[in-house]
């Protein structure tokens, strides 16, 4: 067995509506695919990054992947972090690594032909999700489309608006946001997430408000996710549940944290940390702690991994993501009684690119 192909792209995809969180606005999202190809059996991996990844993904780990062996993925994924060591790891360079790594694992099961949660080893059958959006852009007929749409339309008994408008300064709207949307899903968990937008003492006050007037059960970034302290000291103030970890690139940062008492439940994105391959290493070392571990975005990628591990909390359903890969690959799975279900029927993650329909976005 070796891989006799690697072919790098990457698309550009608008918005369907203007977005922002506490700290970002943007009107499109970026797909880096990449796939790997041995004999007639092709995997396939992607991330959500700037185009730029991929020409990364092509010059500094084409040559790496090229003639190895698809089952030998560990030592692959040890041999791309070591080609990117002076390039600076986090950001674009781990995106890559992960959107490779993907594709091997996905190669691997399908000369198997087996889907990618029997090779790692089933521990449930499907997995829980919460709808993510609500975006502090939307006005209040469209948030509450979307929240409606996630609970009573799919049957999604967990939900997540972004707050933090502005930096943390607009907090009376933040917090009218959060009336409207305990208004609309009844009795279905309510989740806000802040981006790292507020200051300790901001997050503190605000989290103690959120849980009177809302029942709010998550509160996410409550401040920078580089601010572990903050982050601990915001989780010991509340009876919320504090979480983070969807800027984490490496095994050490998830373990500084977890080693910190920064979160409840670490979040970590099998498109940014490295992967597959270290994905579930994260979760053995937040396991360690006695906590819970959620898939951040890309909700078909954690669907099958997330099934593989016994400490799972969730899997972030989010709009941006779940919109592209329902309308430009074929084999996304759709959500059943607030969960995901991997199909057993197709080997890999049972997913493949629509080049046709993507082909007008195509930038790299």
């Amino acid at each position: 067995m070796a891989i006799d192909s690697v072919q790098w792209s990457a698309y550009r995809i608008p918005t369907d509506r203007p977005e922002a969180d506490g700290t970002l606005t943007w009107d499109s999202t970026t797909l880096v695919a990449v796939s790997v190809r041995d004999g007639g059996v092709t995997g396939l991996g992607w991330t959500y990054a700037a185009a730029a990844a991929a020409s990364l993904g092509a010059e500094e780990l084409s040559p790496i992947l090229l003639d190895a062996d698809p089952a030998t993925t560990p030592r692959l994924n040890e041999a791309m972090v070591r080609a990117c060591r002076n390039l600076g790891r986090p950001g674009l360079a781990a995106a890559a690594i992960s959107a490779a790594d993907i594709a091997l694992w996905d190669l691997r099961s399908r000369q198997l032909d087996l889907p990618l949660v029997d090779l790692f080893g089933r521990y449930r059958d499907d997995v829980p999700i919460y709808g993510s959006g609500g975006f502090t852009t939307y006005d209040d007929a469209t948030t509450t489309e979307q929240l409606d749409k996630w609970v009573n339309e799919w049957d999604i008994p967990r939900v997540k608006i972004k707050i933090g408008e502005s930096w943390g300064g607009q907090t009376k709207r933040d917090l009218a946001r959060i009336d409207l949307a305990r208004r609309v899903i009844g009795d279905a968990e309510l989740y806000v997430d802040a981006n790292g937008a507020y200051g300790r003492k901001q997050a503190r006050r605000l989290a103690a408000e959120m849980v009177d007037r809302a029942d709010v059960r998550w509160f996410e970034e409550p401040v920078s996710s580089d601010d572990l302290e903050g982050l601990a000291d915001v989780r010991a103030s509340s009876t919320l549940d504090v979480a983070a970890g969807e800027y984490g690139y490496t095994l050490g940062y998830f373990a500084r944290m977890v080693g910190a008492g920064s979160v409840d439940c670490v979040q970590a994105d099998v498109t940014r940390c490295g992967g597959f391959t270290v994905w579930r290493r994260v979760a053995d070392v937040v396991d360690a702690h006695h906590l819970q571990i959620s898939g951040h975005c890309a909700p078909n990628l954690h669907a099958h991994v997330a099934a593989s591990v016994p400490n799972l909390r969730h899997v972030e359903y989010f709009h941006d993501h779940h919109r592209i890969e329902t309308a430009f690959f074929e084999g996304a799975l759709s959500p059943q009684g607030g969960a995901l279900v991997p199909d057993r029927g197709r080997s890999g993650h049972g997913m493949s690119l629509d080049e046709a329909s993507l082909a007008a976005h195509r930038v790299g």
